[in-house]
């Protein structure tokens, strides 16, 4: 990953991403010796500052989204996050993971030669998260082996406490996927990222609230990408019907 991002990575965005990264793991290593807030504080400070951090990452390596080498960087990163865990060093797999899990999103779209099939994938599986989630293996995970989900998913590190709110990998790679969808054609970027890191803030204030183990968070990933494009995408289906009813 280092020795090839200045090949896919503009030398500026390579440096904000080795930044952002560090104070990322900074942040996770010293989280349990900072004060203590209200739950309030807590919720405010990952929806507004340690989310956004966090997917900010995602932001960054777009550019690699077309890029040779991306799976088999994502697999070297898996095996190093393996190898972190074994070693104890939790705030360095918890940035491994985020890595690994956002290339894999961002190779996950060679699988999708047309933006009608993510389109798709975008409407369906808002639904399939939360059965998973309600009564399905998610809800066998989270309650009956906590300390799988844990492992295996992001963490963001609540200050003076060993807990933390967490979002799992199909989470981080089906927003990395739909933000790189809407960078190859040519949708809405910026707002995509915007609507989807504050619909999984209200996710989170919502869970906090009504006092809930966990909220399904596909769909705001899913809506994130949906509604800031939704008139473009309208517009796209409809010149496509409208091109094939031309050409039969």
């Amino acid at each position: 990953m280092v020795g090839g991002a200045p090949a896919v990575l503009s030398p500026r965005r390579a440096l904000v991403l080795g930044a952002l990264l560090t104070a990322l793991v900074v942040y996770n290593a010293g989280a349990g010796s900072l004060p203590r807030l209200s739950e309030f504080w807590d919720v405010a400070l990952v929806a507004a500052v340690l989310m956004p951090a966090t997917a900010a990452v995602l932001w960054l390596v777009l550019p690699a989204a077309r890029a040779r080498g991306t799976l088999p960087v994502a697999a070297a990163l898996a095996v190093l996050g393996v190898v972190l865990d074994i070693a104890g060093a939790g705030a360095l797999f918890n940035v491994a993971k985020v890595l690994t899990f956002a290339l894999l999103g961002l190779v996950f779209l060679e699988l999708f030669q047309e933006l009608s099939w993510i389109v798709l994938v975008a409407a369906v599986i808002p639904w399939v998260d939360a059965v998973s989630v309600w009564r399905g293996p998610t809800k066998v995970v989270v309650t009956q082996h906590p300390g799988l989900f844990d492992r295996i998913s992001v963490e963001f590190r609540i200050p003076g406490q060993t807990g933390s709110a967490n979002l799992g990998p199909p989470d981080v790679l089906f927003f990395a996927l739909f933000l790189a969808t809407a960078h190859r054609f040519g949708l809405r970027v910026g707002w995509t990222w915007i609507a989807t890191v504050g619909l999984l803030g209200l996710t989170l204030a919502l869970t906090a609230v009504f006092d809930l183990s966990g909220l399904p968070a596909l769909p705001a990933v899913s809506l994130g990408f949906l509604l800031p494009n939704a008139d473009l995408l309208w517009h796209r289906w409809r010149a496509a019907r409208l091109s094939g009813a031309r050409s039969g």
